[in-house]
C-alpha cells in the first residue's frame, strides 16, 4: 500500500526524476510557459514556486541554493534579475496549470505549467505571398526535321 508515500516517481529512477524535476523548472522560468503532461505539471509545480520563493529572498545564500538545483547559470541570473522582482508583493501562488485535453498518440492530460503573469506573444502576422506574373507559355520547339 501507498500509505504516507510522497511524491510521484513517473516511471524514472531518482537521478532521471531529479534532472526532469531540474530541466522541467527551469524551462518554466526561462520562457514562463511550458506544454507538459499532467503528472509532471503537478510535481514540478511545488518546485518551481520554491525555486521563485528563493529568488524573492535575493540574498547569495539562496542563490546558491537555487544554483545547485537548476544548475544553469543564465537561468538563476533570470531568475534574480527578472522572474523573481515581478513577484515581490505576492506570497505565493506564482504559477497555475491549464488544462489542454488529451495527447493524440498515448492520451495523456496535456497543460500549460505558466507564471500567472504570463503574456503569450503577439502572433507575428501572415505574409502575404504575391501572385507570380504568369508568363507567357511559349511552344516547345519542333526537332528539327521533323513536320507535322
Amino acid at each position: 500500500m501507498r500509505h504516507h508515500r510522497k511524491g510521484k516517481k513517473l516511471g524514472r529512477d531518482s537521478a532521471h526524476r531529479r534532472a526532469l524535476y531540474s530541466n522541467l523548472a527551469g524551462a518554466l522560468i526561462e520562457h514562463g510557459r511550458i506544454h507538459t503532461t499532467l503528472a509532471k505539471a503537478k510535481a514540478v509545480k511545488p518546485i518551481a514556486e520554491k525555486m521563485i520563493t528563493l529568488g524573492r529572498r535575493g540574498d547569495l545564500a539562496a542563490r546558491r541554493q537555487a544554483l545547485a538545483y537548476l544548475r544553469s547559470n543564465d537561468v538563476v541570473t533570470k531568475l534574480f534579475s527578472d522572474v523573481a522582482p515581478r513577484f515581490a508583493d505576492m506570497a505565493g501562488g506564482y504559477s497555475r496549470i491549464v488544462k489542454l485535453g488529451p495527447r493524440y498518440g498515448d492520451s495523456a492530460e496535456m497543460v500549460y505549467l505558466e507564471l500567472v503573469d504570463y503574456v503569450p506573444p503577439a502572433p507575428r502576422p501572415k505574409r502575404v505571398r504575391e501572385p507570380e506574373p504568369e508568363e507567357a507559355e511559349v511552344e516547345p520547339a519542333a526537332a528539327p526535321g521533323v513536320t507535322s
